[in-house]
């Protein structure tokens, strides 16, 4: 009974952190709320949730981590960033973690910027490096919205699962 609420607690905790790291880069999300969910679903031993509802929630896992990769991507490449524009805002979210929410928000698009204008070696540029640092900041933001409605039809699955 113990160990069996203590799963629970770690299911959950796996859960909130998984949502976290939705916002914080730093952090694999939808792994973390995937690892959440099989250990509620253990910790039951899978008396409520299935293989298909497991597998689901999986393929969704895989859905969201290229959903970030493709967001972020797009948004960066729709503009025209150079490869050292991606490195930078890669750099940039890094280098955010460590300066709160501003840095979050900021970092990607201070770091595009700046691998667009070192790639372009030039302050005239500088038009064209805000507009990457833009596209891809927009990237970024649409592939976090995009992670949690993912995050958001994983747990309603699961609690659809779990209850019916």
């Amino acid at each position: 009974m113990t160990l069996t609420i203590l799963l629970y607690l770690l299911a959950a905790l796996l859960v909130l952190v998984g949502f976290a790291g939705i916002i914080l880069p730093a952090l694999p999300g939808t792994p973390l709320i995937f690892a959440g969910l099989l250990v509620a679903a253990w910790a039951d031993g899978f008396a409520h949730i299935g293989t298909t509802t497991v597998i689901a929630l999986a393929v969704l896992t895989l859905l969201s981590i290229l959903v970030d990769f493709w967001a972020t991507a797009h948004g960066a490449k729709r503009v025209g960033a150079s490869r050292p524009a991606m490195l930078g805002a890669v750099i940039g979210t890094v280098v955010g973690l460590f300066f709160a929410l501003p840095g979050l928000l900021f970092g990607p698009f201070f770091g595009a910027l700046a691998g667009e204008l070192l790639h372009r070696r030039s302050l005239n540029a500088l038009g064209h490096a805000t507009k990457v640092g833009i596209g891809t900041w927009l990237g970024l933001l649409f592939g976090t919205v995009l992670k949690l409605a993912l995050a958001f039809t994983m747990l309603g699955w699961f609690a659809l699962a779990w209850w019916f």
